[in-house]
């Protein structure tokens, strides 16, 4: 299998744990065995883009920083028509905040990491859906735009949905007048 190959199945099993482990826990509502297989997807996930990251600078930029920040400009202008290869820290910001986001749920436990502050869970989710639709929509091209698109829809709903969950009151119907069905 070649390099690209490799890279390109990675980011898929990356961005397939970040979903698969962002839904489970938005629609978890506190059950121990979604946040266990939340976490566990969410783990596999982040090792998928740490070994995603690894193969591009290995197959694509020689282990140079420099030639993936110049890889990292020339894309951006072919989309946006603005040379600028910043978008590359923004790549190592996920990578490093997703990593220690991984160790800290597991060594603080489930119930902690559900119990993190509110504007905290908005805010670097809000990173994460940035930077997934940016790398599979805005930067993807055919059915990889489109599955990016299903997949961040997908996971729009599920936070909507979870959310709507969380409002709920006695007697199962919430402030939008949503029935919540308990397992």
């Amino acid at each position: 299998m070649s390099g690209e190959i490799i890279t390109r199945v990675l980011v898929w099993f990356a961005v397939a744990g970040y979903v698969a482990g962002a839904g489970a826990f938005a629609l978890a509502r506190g059950r121990r065995g979604w946040d266990a297989w939340a976490r566990a997807a969410w783990s596999a996930g982040c090792a998928a883009m740490l070994a995603h990251a690894a193969c591009a600078f290995h197959f694509y930029h020689g282990w140079s920083h420099a030639a993936a920040y110049q890889d990292t400009a020339r894309q951006t202008a072919e989309v946006t028509g603005l040379v600028w290869g910043g978008g590359l820290y923004f790549n190592y910001a996920l990578v490093a905040a997703w990593a220690a986001d991984v160790v800290y749920w597991w060594r603080r436990g489930l119930e902690a990491y559900r119990r993190r502050p509110w504007p905290l869970a908005v805010a670097w989710h809000a990173f994460l859906i940035f930077m997934f639709f940016n790398a599979t929509v805005v930067f993807g091209k055919g059915a990889a735009r489109w599955a990016g698109l299903c997949a961040c829809a997908a996971l729009g709903a599920a936070w909507w949905v979870g959310a709507a969950a969380r409002d709920a009151g006695p007697g199962g119907a919430n402030k939008k007048g949503l029935t919540v069905v308990e397992d």
